[in-house]
Order: C-alpha cells, then structure tokens, then sequence
C-alpha cells in the first residue's frame, strides 16, 4: 500500500469572496481550489437592516468568514480528490486591516443581542476610510512628540490601520467602544475560530497594529490622544505575538466539523494575504519587490536593515519572513479604479459590443486601448479614487484626469487609467530607491497578471523587466507554504517557498521606445501628484468637506 502524501490546505480571506487551495506539500502543486462568495459582500451604504451608513464607510459581516471554512474547504478537498486524513496543515491570510470587535470570548460584537443595528459593532474592511481625521491627529501628535516608530512608518499612519480605526469607534459611539473588550485583527480572529487561541500574528501587529521593537504606542501618548484611550492597548489590543509560520495552535473539534479535516492539525499563525504572496512567489531575498495586485495593489520587500522610507506602510522585524525586515507600501485603488470606471462611465454600445464578442468589458477595453502607441490618447490621469496610501498616505484625496476633449473615447480613458496605476507604482519604486532600500527585481501577483496589456504598460512605466507569479491562487498558496512550516514538513518559510513557491521570471521586458514616452509622462504624473498631494493645491479636501457638510468652506 503506497504511502499517504502529505496535503496543506491554504485559505485566502479577500474582499468579496474566500477561496481554500489544497498543495502537495513536497512541491507545491495545487491540487484543488474552490471559492465562496461573502453572502453580504461589503456593506458600504447600509447594514443588512437597512441602518444607513456615512460616506467612506466599509463594513463586512464577520459569520461571512465562517461560512468559507464551511464551504471552500470541504469543496476543494473534493476537487483535490484526495483523503481529508492526508491533510497535515491549515494556513491563512486576511486582507488588512480589517477590524473586528469582539468581547472576551471572541464573539463578535453584530451578535450581541441589541448590537446588530449598530455600526460600530462590524468589521471594519481594509478599506474602510472614514478615520481619516483620527491618523491625522495620531499622526501630529506623533511628529510633535518625537515618537520614535513614526519614522517606521515613513512619517504617516494610515487611517486604515488598527489605531484610527479604534479611535474613531471610542469618538463616535462609546457605549459601543466599552463594550469591545477585544480589538481583533481578522488575520486573527479567524486563527481564534479554528483553535479557540488567540494570537497576533507579527505581520499584522507590525505594520498595523504600531509594534515596533516590542511595544505599542505609550499609555501617555494614547491618553493624549484621548483620555479614554489611554489604556486602550493593554484593554483591548494586546495579546501573545506569533512568528510567521509557528503554529499558533491545532484544529479544534469544532473546526474540524465545519471543514471536514482532522482534528488536531497544525494551524499557522495568522498572515496577511499580500506578505503570505511573496513565499508563493519565493521572493523572500532582499530586493525582491513583489506587486500584489486586486482591488488594491500591496508592494512588500525584504530589506537587511530599517530605514526610514517616506509614506511606506511600515518596516517591520520578521513581518514578510523572519530574520529581516519586511517593507510594505501600497495603493488603495487599482483594480477598483478600473472596475468602477467600467461599471459607471462605459456607455452601452460598449457593453453590447462586449456582448457580441463573447468577452467582458474589461477584456474589449483592453483590445481597443492595446492598439494605440504611449501617449496617443493625450491624457494623464492621477490613481487616487480611492485615496492614496504611498506615499503620500493621504485617503481624502480623489482621482484626476487631464486632457480630456469632445474626441476621447472610453478606451482611451481606460488605458490612462492603467497607466495612471503603473505611475503609482514607480512612484513607490522610486522612493524606495532615494531611501538607499535596493529593488532589484518586480514580481507581480494578482488577478491584473492575466491582462498582457497591463504587465507591458508596468514594465515599460517602470523600465524593469517583470516577472509573475506562476499560480492563480498566490495567497492561498503562500498560506499554504505556511502551513508546510507550522506542520514541521520544512524548517522554515524560506526552505519551504523554495519547494513549493513559482514564479516564471522575465516574462515582460520594457520597450524602449515606450518607455521613453512614459518617461515623459510620468514627469507630467509628477507634477500633478505634487500639486495636489503635496500642499500646493487642497482642492480635494475642500471638495470633500464641502461634500460632507453640504456649506461653503
């Protein structure tokens, strides 16, 4: 009787949806996958009573969560056609930060009776931005304090993150903030479900959660903050800090009963679904930049030592792998700008057209824009529709596009849209350089990896050869690798992404000739993202406060 091949089981926790990823463990390969869509998706303009939301909001349900370990894992377990007793490991990752507010016992605070028409009791989603005034003031204090890990932070503290977030809750409902008695990173609340421990993980604690050399943020500086916040991290935050790829516990009875594995299990510690994504990649050597793309785009790289990078998302101590230290930068919007552009500016002889022709909008956009040269379209647009988090870590900001005239069809827009996007991108590339941190290489991850014309606008925007991730399920898979690691199969996460990560390397080269023309557009990109994220003109914050106060300014 052949022996049993050993099989982990990865589990991407994303924005609209959960997808579990059985691999070998020897090698890597994936043997089965399936999705699971959340049934309430993002709540963004109301809660599922019909309680009304504020602008800049974005909720999820936290029981959407469970359902994917209820679904997507026995599914693909049944896709891999392999034996649930051949599983040795469960790993995770989680889009971040993501919020959620629990009591004692991990409950979250939407199930608690009398608290399912309040808003504050829901997760808060990665993207929810309407704390933007609470990292402004977090990021004063800090500057005028001289606290030392807001240079970690490249000067700036995102109001996505664990902090504003809190504080927002205690300055706008706390009845609600005294009845949270844990703060709870998804990544972690999850681990909780499926072992009754609860651990934070390292990633998240750094580059979210203001951990840097062992400590959060002072009592003295919360307190000033907030005289209620001052004990907000040993009451609510604090908890035992994980390694990446230690197993924060084993699968509980009553997990094992939701996914159909077995009992006892190792589970890793929990990651974050753009840092788990460099091990898929095995992109874990310095200077190895990898470029998640989605909704967002998240650029995470190893470094030898912590510099001080103007508007990154953190360096952290062991947050990508342990034994150096992780850097993350980031763009709120990629493909939701696209996304959006498609679903409210595409007229319908468009969508019929796409209709004819047996493909999605996106995929006729991409056909029409990849027939014209760099530049021919005359415009240029700035990727801010979502705000921007690097670097200029600034979510009040709004998109922008120059040279718009009575010829310009939507495809042209669509294409200065993507360009816009690998603008950011250099942007980000480029001051990581001026700050002495090497990239040497660009990996790309992500959903944008299948359109050509993107990767080829990417490299010739940023004048580097691309290379892309050799799996459609990267996060997954880098859960996965985790897994490997917690279960003993490999010493450590490198060891193990040298097994089981993919990449095909150099698949795009720049073109010269483009890149030349990009050149020029990109000063031009400059410009307009000095002039407006920079101070010279705050058109976008006063269009926003006017927005929401519906007076003149």
């Amino acid at each position: 009787m052949a022996e049993a091949v050993p099989v982990v089981v990865g589990i991407d926790f994303g924005t609209l949806s959960g997808r579990a990823v059985v691999v070998r463990a020897s090698d890597g390969t994936e043997l089965g996958h399936a999705v699971h869509e959340y049934r309430h998706g993002v709540l963004t303009t109301a809660l599922p009573d019909g309680t009304k939301l504020p602008p800049d909001w974005a909720l999820q349900v936290p029981s959407d969560y469970v359902d994917v370990l209820r679904h997507a894992v026995p599914e693909a377990i049944a896709a891999a056609g392999v034996d649930p007793a051949d599983v040795v490991g469960v790993g995770t990752d989680f889009t971040a930060c993501t919020m959620v507010p629990t009591l004692s016992d991990g409950t979250p605070l939407n199930e608690v009776d009398g608290l399912a028409g309040t808003p504050h009791a829901y997760v808060k989603l990665w993207k929810h931005h309407a704390a933007q005034g609470q990292a402004d003031r977090i990021n004063r204090l800090a500057h005028e304090r001289g606290e030392p890990w807001i240079d970690r932070y490249g000067g700036l503290i995102s109001s996505e993150w664990e902090f504003a977030k809190a504080l927002q809750l205690l300055e706008e409902d706390p009845d609600t903030y005294a009845r949270v008695e844990r703060w709870v990173e998804a990544a972690d609340w999850i681990i909780w479900q499926l072992t009754g421990e609860y651990v934070r993980n390292a990633c998240s604690a750094g580059y979210k959660g203001i951990l840097q050399d062992g400590a959060y943020p002072s009592p003295k500086f919360l307190g000033a903050l907030h005289p209620g916040f001052a004990d907000f991290v040993t009451a609510k935050l604090e908890a035992p800090i994980g390694r990446l790829g230690d197993a924060a516990g084993r699968l509980s009875a009553r997990a094992a009963a939701w996914t159909g594995l077995p009992e006892g299990i190792a589970v890793a510690v929990g990651n974050v679904d753009a840092h788990v994504t460099a091990a898929a990649c095995n992109a874990l050597r310095p200077g190895q930049l990898v470029a998640i793309t989605g909704t967002s785009t998240c650029h995470v790289v190893n470094g030898d030592a912590p510099l001080p990078v103007p508007g990154m998302c953190g360096v952290v101590d062991g947050g990508i792998v342990a034994g150096k230290w992780g850097y993350e930068a980031g763009q709120s919007g990629v493909g939701d700008i696209f996304g959006h552009f498609v679903e409210r500016f595409v007229p319908a002889e468009y969508s019929d057209a796409a209709a004819a022709a047996g493909v999605s909008v996106h995929e006729y956009l991409t056909g029409l824009a990849s027939a014209q040269r760099p530049g021919q379209h005359g415009l240029i647009a700035l990727d801010w529709q979502s705000g921007n988090r690097s670097v200029l870590v600034d979510h009040e900001l709004s998109g922008v596009l120059v040279g718009e005239t009575l010829a310009t069809r939507p495809e042209d827009v669509y294409r200065a849209l993507v360009e816009a996007t690998a603008f950011g991108t250099r942007t980000i590339i480029e001051t990581f350089r001026a700050a002495d941190v090497p990239i040497t290489e660009l990996i790309v991850a992500g959903g944008l990896v299948k359109n050509p014309m993107i990767m080829q606008i990417y490299s010739d925007v940023t004048r580097m050869p691309l290379s892309v991730i050799d799996s459609e399920q990267g996060p997954a898979l880098g859960s996965a690798i985790h897994a490997a690691v917690a279960a003993g199969l490999y010493v450590d996460v490198p060891a193990a992404a040298a097994r089981m990560g993919r990449a095909k390397p150099a698949v795009y080269q720049p073109d010269e000739a483009a890149a030349a023309v990009y050149d020029a557009l990109f000063a031009e990109y400059t410009t307009l993202h000095d002039y407006f994220g920079r101070g010279a003109n705050d058109v976008m914050h006063r269009l926003r406060r006017i927005a929401r106060t519906g007076a003149p300014l």
